[in-house]
C-alpha cells in the first residue's frame, strides 16, 4: 500500500502521523511512504531521518494526497486538505466529528473511507488510540490550569500548591477517565487541593483506590457539579462519551456565580465541550474571558509538546496502520471489531451510530458498509 504522511497545518500542531521508527516498519512490511517535507520538524526528526527510515519525502501536501492510498495524520483534515480526499482513498487520523457539522459534510461528500483514533475501542471498552493524548491532556490541564492562575494572565492570583500559612487552590476535576486521573496525578504532585467528580462508583473507587485520601471524590449531580464548581479555582473538564458531542455540565448561569478570576481548562473541546461557555481556542490565543472566569480552551493541548505526544501516539496507532496497509481496509475492518468500530464515514455514508444522531444523518453500521 501507499502511506501518505501530510505534515499538519492546524493552528501551532507540531505532530505528525508516523515517525520514521513506524515509517520503518511499514517498509520492512512491503508498504511505500511518502512523507510532506519538514513533516516531522515539529518533533525534531527531518526529511533525512524519514528517507534513512526508507520513505520518499515529496515538497508539497497536494503530491501527497494524489498519490496515497492511505493518508495517516494527526489532527481531523482542515478544509483545504478534505478538497484532496477522493472516493476511496483511507483517512486514519483524529476526527471528532458530533460536533463538526461542516468537516462531516466533507467526509461524507468525499467517498473516503473515514477511519477515527479516537473511536477505535479494545477488549475491555477503552479508547485505546485516544488515551495517550487524554494523558498528555490531563496533565497538561493542570500546567495551562496553574499557569492562567497568574495575576498577569487574568486569574485569581494564586499558586496551585499554597506555600505554609496559605491554602492551597481548591482544583475540580470533572471526570475520573484517562483525562482526570492524569490531572489529579499532576495536582496532587503540586499540593492541590483535588476533587474528583464522576457518576461512575468504579471510577470513584479506583481514584481512591490510586491517590487515597490525597484526592477527594464525588458523585456526580447537577446539585454536586454546582457546588463544587462555584468553590473551585480551577475546574478541569473531562469528561468523555465516545465519539459523541460531550455533555454540558457545567451551565453558562453556574460559570456567572464562579468566583472571579477562576480558570477553567476544557479538555473536552475537542467534542464540543463540557461547559456552556466554551468554545475552540488555539495555542496563539488560547484563553478567553466570560463573567471574569478564564477559558482555556485549545483544541489540541498535545500538539504544544509535539514530541511527547507524537512517539506515544504511534505506540499506539502503528498496529493499526500496520493490519490497514498490510490487509486492506475492508478485510482489516473485518477481522477485528475494534478497529471496525473506527469507521465513521464510508462512501457516503455516516457509520458511526454519535455522529449520526449528533448531525441529524442516517446510519448505515460498519458490517453493512463492509458487506456493499
Amino acid at each position: 500500500m501507499f502511506i501518505g504522511v501530510p505534515k499538519e497545518i492546524k493552528n501551532h500542531e507540531y505532530r505528525v502521523g508516523m515517525t520514521p521508527g513506524s515509517v520503518a516498519e511499514a517498509v520492512a512490511h512491503g508498504h511505500d511512504v511518502i512523507v510532506e517535507t519538514n513533516a516531522g520538524a515539529g518533533i525534531m526528526c527531518g526529511d533525512e531521518d524519514y528517507r534513512a527510515a526508507g520513505a520518499s519525502v515529496v515538497d508539497t501536501a497536494e503530491e501527497v494526497f494524489a498519490r496515497a492510498d492511505m493518508i495517516v495524520k494527526v489532527k481531523e483534515p482542515q478544509a483545504v486538505e478534505r478538497k484532496r480526499l477522493r472516493a476511496g482513498q483511507i483517512l486514519f487520523t483524529y476526527l471528532h466529528l458530533a460536533p463538526d457539522a461542516d468537516q462531516t459534510k466533507d467526509l461524507v461528500d468525499s467517498g473516503a473511507v473515514c477511519i477515527a483514533y479516537e473511536t477505535v475501542t479494545d477488549a475491555a471498552g477503552r479508547l485505546p488510540l485516544l488515551a495517550p493524548m487524554s494523558e498528555v491532556a490531563g496533565r497538561m490541564s493542570i500546567q495551562a490550569g496553574a499557569h492562567c492562575l497568574e495575576k498577569a494572565q487574568g486569574g485569581r492570583g494564586m499558586l496551585l500548591g499554597g506555600v505554609p500559612g496559605v491554602a492551597p487552590a481548591k482544583v475540580v476535576i470533572l471526570g475520573g477517565g484517562v483525562v482526570g486521573v492524569n490531572a489529579a496525578y499532576m495536582a496532587t504532585g503540586l499540593a492541590a487541593d483535588v476533587t474528583v467528580i464522576d457518576r461512575s462508583a468504579d471510577a470513584m473507587r479506583a481514584v481512591t483506590a490510586r491517590f487515597g485520601p490525597a484526592v477527594k471524590t464525588v458523585h456526580s449531580t447537577r446539585a454536586a457539579v454546582e457546588e463544587e464548581v462555584l468553590a473551585a479555582d480551577l475546574v478541569i473538564g473531562g469528561v468523555l462519551i465516545p465519539g459523541a458531542a460531550a455533555p454540558k455540565l457545567v451551565t453558562a448561569e453556574m460559570v456567572r456565580r464562579m468566583k472571579p478570576g477562576a480558570v477553567v481548562v476544557d479538555v473536552a473541546i475537542d467534542q464540543g465541550g463540557c461547559f456552556e461557555t466554551s468554545h475552540p481556542t488555539t495555542h496563539a490565543e488560547p484563553t478567553y474571558v466570560v463573567d471574569d472566569v478564564v477559558h482555556y480552551c485549545v483544541a489540541n493541548m498535545p500538539g504544544a509538546v509535539a514530541r511527547t505526544s507524537t512517539f506515544a501516539l504511534n505506540n499506539a496507532t502503528l498496529p493499526f496502520t500496520l493490519a490497514l496497509a498490510d490487509k486492506g481496509w475492508k478485510d482489516a475492518l473485518a477481522a477485528d471489531p475494534h478497529l471496525r468500530a473506527g469507521l465513521n464515514v464510508y462512501a457516503g455514508k455516516v457509520t458511526y451510530a454519535a455522529v449520526a444522531e449528533a448531525l441529524g444523518y442516517a446510519f448505515t453500521a460498519p458490517e453493512m458498509a463492509l458487506a456493499a
